[in-house]
């Protein structure tokens, strides 16, 4: 019979556990998946909007350099996924790029060489094309992105722990004392006794003592998310900068469209007059001035309410790992103010004497209930803690506006394991520009037929052996 209620104890208290945490999971992955899914909303929206406007704003120019622009939002949304991009060198390949190609469209009479699309380039500081909305965007997006980035990753990443900690086992003395505590007043034909309210803490702060240990950089996590939440309204609001990208791309262009003249002469000046195209300039077309068409509103709930709910569940949650003793000493099991004196307290009907301990495994050396070795913390709780810390630090770092990795925060995070998840026409179009790095051959290799490169593997052997040989000829003459 002990062995039977042992085993019901231990489902039951493992049960209420796993269902606890199976509500914070919910609540934290729901959040997750609510601004996960309205941010991308964002920027799908952004390109959507910039696609059906360009065509007909920009024409040929648009039509003919599509793929700079669906390769920004690319390495966008690679970067808020996790991804190894530098944000920052991201936007200014792009403006770079950008800068190339409307040079270039709007003196389609000349031919321009490698050489002197690299001249104009280095000159971009100094021509300032698009004015100072590079500049807007770098400060704005740059922070709008990395503050997303790191809330969504900071939300995945509690949820996780809370995952992995579920699958902490119940110790063998925690059965025992919470059997104790549940059915032995069955046995002692106290079945409709209360339980004494210290008792019970004292068995449940016993068996959660590694769990409570969380609490205090889980609270900094919260509290970490919280500073996080709040930049993404006010003048750092994330709805409108997010969603209005493509507006300031096309503010840039119509400014470099207005100071084409200028822009030109000063190129010229600087690097050289270009040959004319053998082709001759095409006929300009009319440009329609002004902005790119503002976004609809989506019948999606704005961020104002999403952050609102999101900052509501994580004040709730803030005391979670300390809190747990309450799923189980609740006043429906235990006696109210009154009746200390009629309570089950371990042994029998009556007071429970000893004082109630403290939350945390180092308050449980004369924990009187459970017997728990202090010296002995569970490792994967102390990995989680560890996690805590470490994304406590990046999320501390994003509301900085300080770029972050989370790349390794998260069995999910980093996908599948293809490396930095870099698209190949991305990543083919960056490698174009830079200087190629030859890895060392880690294998000797053998020269093939009609190769005369001395620095292969079989080379290398040759030469070794030779020196070997005159060495032990050395040796040898020595001793003559």
């Amino acid at each position: 019979m002990e062995e039977n209620f042992a085993n019901i104890s231990r489902l039951e208290f493992e049960l209420k556990l796993r269902e606890s945490r199976s509500s914070i999971q919910r609540l934290l992955t729901t959040q997750h998946r609510n601004f996960d899914s309205y941010f991308q909303d964002l920027l799908n929206t952004s390109e959507r909007f910039l696609q059906d406007t360009f065509q007909s704003q920009y024409g040929d120019m648009y039509s003919q350099n599509s793929k700079l622009f669906r390769d920004l939002y690319s390495e966008l949304r690679q970067y808020y996924r996790g991804s190894g991009i530098n944000l920052e060198e991201a936007l200014i390949e792009f403006w770079s790029r950008l800068l190339e190609r409307l040079f270039k469209a709007q003196n389609a009479q000349y031919s321009f060489s490698d050489e002197y699309l690299d001249c104009l380039v280095k000159q971009y500081e100094q021509l300032k094309p698009f004015g100072d909305i590079p500049r807007e965007v770098k400060l704005k997006a740059a922070r709008a992105f990395i503050a997303a980035r790191s809330f969504v990753q900071g939300l995945n990443a509690a949820a996780d722990i809370v995952r992995k900690v579920t699958q902490v086992p119940m110790s063998t003395e925690c059965a025992r004392a919470v059997m104790k505590l549940m059915y032995c007043p069955h046995c002692r034909g106290y079945s409709s006794t209360k339980l004494c309210n210290n008792y019970c803490w004292n068995v449940m702060r016993g068996c959660l003592a590694n769990q409570a240990d969380l609490d205090s950089e889980w609270r900094n996590l919260i509290e970490s998310l919280l500073l996080v939440a709040d930049k993404f309204t006010g003048s750092s609001n994330v709805e409108n900068i997010v969603g209005t990208i493509h507006t300031k791309i096309s503010e840039a262009i119509t400014h470099m469209q207005e100071n084409k003249e200028l822009i030109t002469n000063k190129v010229f000046k600087i690097c050289g007059n270009p040959k004319k195209s053998s082709k001759g300039p095409k006929p300009e077309e009319r440009r329609r001035k002004g902005k790119a068409a503002q976004e609809e509103k989506t019948a999606v709930a704005n961020m104002e309410n999403l952050i609102s709910d999101v900052k509501g569940i994580l004040s709730d949650i803030q005391d979670y790992w300390v809190s747990l003793p309450s799923l189980f000493c609740t006043d429906k099991v235990m006696a109210g103010p009154g009746n200390e004196d009629k309570c089950w307290n371990g042994i029998t009907k009556g007071r429970y004497m000893p004082e109630r301990m403290g939350s945390g495994l180092a308050n449980q050396i004369n924990n009187p209930e459970v017997d728990v070795d202090i010296t002995k913390p569970d490792m994967t709780i102390r990995q989680q803690i560890m996690q805590l810390k470490i994304m406590t630090s990046r999320l501390r770092n994003a509301y900085n506006g300080n770029d972050v990795d989370f790349q390794d925060t998260s069995d999910d995070i980093s996908g599948s394991g293809s490396g930095d998840g870099c698209h190949e026409d991305v990543c083919g179009r960056k490698l174009s520009r830079e200087t190629m790095i030859i890895q060392p051959a880690t294998h000797a290799v053998p020269r093939q037929p009609g190769e005369g490169s001395p620095g292969n593997g079989t080379s290398l052997c040759s030469l070794d052996l030779i020196l070997l040989l005159v060495a032990l000829l050395v040796a040898q003459c020595s001793r003559w």
